[in-house]
């Protein structure tokens, strides 16, 4: 399969890619364009050749922008002028050895992206001090919901223990159960197990859990420092926090000990109701303990969480069975009556968290809805992680957890306290993020008037990221007349994305990366532009705006709407006769387009139709948080055909591919599908593959397979492996995701042994059709 695969990055080593890789110059031109200006960045994905450079950067004195390859240099004056904002800046005198043969790493014209990294400070003079804090463990809060049957609390128990196996000896961990109550286990406290139990009816504020817990106003002598190398409980013997949060070396067998005795809640449940749930205030209590940290500690809240919540804030459905657990119309209707008190008591957790620093990430295994749907508000804005799954006993829940604590080249890597910067060529204006981050309402001349997602600002906070964390940004062109001719100053753009982070190992660091684009007059000719579109970029981009606005907007109809910015798209860029569809054709870089919004007009993401409100949310969350490639696979999957004639080669989405002879392996991103016809699974079924005459069979089964480990490997999450054969139950994971050329309508047309779907959606080659009509309409 990787040799059909081009090994080229299309995100290069800046981590950026755009909807248009050149600009138009105006407003006015911009909205002509119809998919908006847009950038997407892989904020600290790995790459060999970023370098590192241990001392501090340079910020220019009005705007603040780091020196980059793109600021001119007077070397005999020793000023560099700001891209941004033309100020002449002088170089401190450590620059002094600078010259043309003699340039510091952040000149050189191909270190677009570069990461200072935290020296060891050697006085209070050290100018790193701006953004560098002391150096701490990452913290561990382990939250567990203990209304479970017993099967599966064995599941989780046993994940929890490889978990406290893996975790790095110098974090910090903490537990917490609940059920119909919310205990907080002490573990400083090994000789008898000590439990402090809140009640889980209403809302405890901060301030009274730190004091129930003894964290109280008296408590900040034992805050916890870095405890690195010496246990906690060595640096603050017996005082305040250290009692709940230890380092893992130090309490593994505390935690072991803890999970053997513990049990699903003992409260009764009456017949015909749920049990008492109290998910809101346990996560409540959670942050409250994790308050008491010193600011600037990385901390995870990471909940596991096995069905509805019943009991206090952030319940979703009563305690009788009879209710059932809201669903989209519901929603649509407006009668999930607890729906908004929800997401309001979680927008306020929400707040506290990202003012705290800390994440929380939700792990929810159940049949029925958790509350993913309610508590989406919450993961989003820390950066948190989530994963759907129906069991704990699922390999989508056993691999993907234990992926989170592995090290080395599985690692997520995960880090803390991250804020993001933007500036920009001040033609430009931000509307807003779609992902996982939070606005911190920083206002500056780049603002933009219009709001897209987390807006308002150039800055904000992930308390959260890790190595596939990728962001989309939202920009506008200001609308003043001068700013018609950007190109007399300067012929380019250039943006500045400033990462700051704290890297897993407690180290502090700013990944800098300027990129620059050009101008273009796109009222004279439109050619530059259309070869500089990145249609794959452009169509996971409007998928996230779609998703966005069906969440915010109450009457949003996105199919409509997407139909309609796709035939001015193609009115405006295809080439054709007025009135003439079969003159019709469409510029390579335009050609893909079509098909995916095909693709996401039929996805999860935007019919709901079939998906609970969590996996809807769950869906969504994960396309607004993943690198470009990964997203576009979630809109329109990757198909590959094998068969006994030819090497593996990528198939059509299309229900033709399906033939008796050939195994197909689709990837959808949350499935993995390995689909046999129906004479290879005869054959299959027979034995063939063990008789040594039969070896190319053998390996003919072997291929898909060994391909389908490769891709599950390397997800988070890892997505479910499916395999079926024609016919099958199973086989609608295959079916569903086809393009219907041959539906039960026009079956006559079908070749032997290929398939028929059972759907009235239209065809790609119907649909194609229609476009092709209605743009050409004068």
């Amino acid at each position: 399969m990787s040799s059909d695969m081009p090994n080229t990055d299309p995100e290069g080593l800046d981590g950026v890619r755009m909807t248009w890789n050149v600009w138009p110059r105006s407003k006015l031109e911009s909205s002509k364009c119809v998919i908006p200006l847009a950038a997407t960045i892989s904020l600290i994905k790995p790459h060999p050749h970023i370098p590192r450079l241990p001392y501090a950067p340079l910020r220019c004195k009005t705007c603040s922008s780091v020196l980059n390859p793109f600021s001119r240099v007077d070397f005999t004056a020793k000023i560099w002028i700001c891209p941004f904002c033309y100020q002449r800046n002088h170089f401190p005198p450590h620059y002094n050895a600078v010259s043309e043969t003699n340039l510091p790493g952040e000149l050189y014209p191909h270190y677009t992206t570069v990461e200072y990294v935290n020296p060891i400070p050697d006085s209070n003079s050290n100018p790193f001090n701006q953004f560098r804090s002391k150096f701490t463990s990452p913290v561990f809060l382990f939250v567990l919901d203990t209304c479970m049957i017993e099967e599966e609390m064995e599941f989780v128990k046993s994940a929890l223990r490889r978990a406290i196996g893996l975790l790095p000896d110098n974090a910090l961990v903490g537990f917490v159960s609940f059920g119909t109550q919310v205990q907080v286990h002490e573990l400083g406290f090994s000789d008898m197990s000590k439990v402090y139990v809140f009640r889980g009816s209403k809302d405890i504020p901060k301030e009274q859990v730190l004091e129930q817990l003894g964290l109280g106003s008296g408590y900040q002598k034992g805050r916890v420092q870095g405890a690195a190398g010496a246990g906690a409980g060595a640096a603050f013997p017996g005082t305040a926090i250290t009692r709940f949060l230890l380092p893992s070396s130090d309490c593994e067998y505390t935690l072991n000990a803890l999970l053997d005795e513990l049990q699903s809640d003992q409260w009764p449940v009456p017949p015909g109701s749920r049990p008492a749930r109290c998910t809101g205030v346990a996560l409540s209590v959670a942050m409250g303990l994790l308050g008491a940290c010193n600011p600037g500690t990385g901390a995870r809240i990471i909940a596991l969480v096995g069905g509805p919540c019943t009991e206090g804030p952030g319940t979703i459905v009563s305690k009788d069975l009879s209710d059932p657990v809201r669903s989209h119309k519901d929603l649509d209707k407006d009668v999930a009556p607890y729906f908004k008190k929800a997401v309001k008591f979680y927008e306020s957790l929400a707040k506290q968290l990202v003012s705290q620093g800390h994440v929380l990430d939700l792990f929810a295994s159940a049949l029925d809805q958790v509350g993913v749907s309610e508590m989406k508000v919450v993961v989003e804005r820390t950066g948190g992680l989530v994963i759907l799954a129906e069991s704990f006993g699922h390999s989508v829940f056993k691999d993907s957890f234990k992926r989170i604590f592995e090290v080395g080249e599985q690692s997520l890597g995960l880090c803390f306290n991250g804020t993001l910067e933007i500036n920009c060529s001040k033609e430009i204006k931000i509307q807003g993020i779609i992902g996982p981050c939070t606005s911190l309402e920083k206002k500056g001349p780049s603002v933009a008037d219009t709001v897209i997602g987390e807006g308002n600002t150039t800055a904000w906070k992930m308390c959260g990221l890790d190595k596939s964390t990728c962001l989309t940004v939202m920009f506008d062109l200001s609308s003043n007349d001068r700013s018609n001719t950007p190109g007399a100053v300067n012929p380019q753009l250039y943006l500045q994305f400033l990462t700051s982070y704290q890297g897993p190992d407690g180290q502090s660091v700013l990944r800098v990366t300027t990129v620059t684009r050009r101008w273009v007059d796109s009222s004279v000719s439109s050619e530059e532009l259309v070869q500089g579109f990145d249609q794959e970029t452009a169509a996971v981009v409007m998928a996230r705006y779609a998703s966005l606005k069906m969440e915010t907007e109450e009457t949003f109809d996105a199919t409509r709407w997407l139909d309609r910015l796709l035939i001015r798209l193609c009115s405006k860029f295809g080439d054709y006769r007025k009135d003439d569809p079969s003159s019709f054709t469409l510029n390579p870089s335009f050609s893909l387009f079509p098909q995916f919004m095909f693709n996401l007009r039929r996805s999860q993401f935007l019919q709901v139709f079939n998906n609970s409100p969590d996996e809807t949310a769950y869906f969504r969350m994960m396309l607004n948080r993943e690198n470009i490639s990964n997203a576009a696979v979630m809109i329109q999957p990757s198909l590959i055909s094998y068969s006994f004639n030819s090497p593996p080669a990528p198939a059509l989405l299309d229900v033709a591919s399906i033939a008796a002879d050939r195994i197909l392996l689709l990837d959808s991103y949350f499935s993995v599908v390995i689909f046999h016809g129906m004479t290879i699974a005869q054959w299959r079924n027979l034995g063939y593959q063990n008789q040594p005459e039969h070896q190319a069979f053998a390996q003919l089964l072997q291929a898909p397979h060994d391909d389908a480990q490769m891709i599950v490997g390397e997800r988070f999450p890892v997505p479910r492996l499916v395999v079926c054969d024609q016919h099958g139950s199973q086989a609608r994971f295959l079916l569903a995701k086809l393009n219907p050329s041959a539906t039960y309508n026009s079956a006559h047309e079908m070749t032997a042994g290929s398939d028929v779907i059972f759907t009235d959606d239209v065809s790609l080659q119907v649909f194609f059709e229609h476009l092709q009509r209605l743009a050409v309409q004068s």
